[in-house]
């Protein structure tokens, strides 16, 4: 692989890449898994495609936050992106329909709001 130069840089900053607006992040690290991630990713999966909502649900691994587990990161056009934690099936349904649908926070459960 040959050394990139800096307009080969300046081009490739330039390039737009197709990004789903809307998204849904779910830890799988060890600790997730171990407080119940994985059954909230699936639950994520089932409900987004039974509800027919355009968001995409994805894996990502630890955050620092193990305490707080399961730990789901959702962005929402028009909303700051929020952590929220211990999210079971519960605060999952929650959160779609409040946070992705209703375009309302779930203050309960932020555990971290990224600006």
């Amino acid at each position: 692989m040959n050394k990139l130069s800096p307009a080969d840089l300046d081009k490739m900053s330039k390039v737009t890449v197709d990004k789903p607006k809307d998204w849904i992040k779910v830890g799988l690290s060890s600790c997730g898994i171990a407080a119940g991630a994985e059954d909230v990713f699936n639950f994520f999966v089932e409900e987004v495609k039974k509800r027919n909502l355009q968001i995409e649900i994805k894996k990502c691994g630890c955050t620092g936050m193990c305490y707080a587990e399961p730990l789901v990161e959702v962005s929402v056009e028009g909303l700051p992106s929020v952590i929220y934690g211990a999210v079971n099936k519960e605060v999952a349904i929650k959160i779609l329909e409040k946070h992705v649908i209703s375009k309302m926070l779930v203050n309960d459960y932020i555990f971290e709001v990224l600006i």
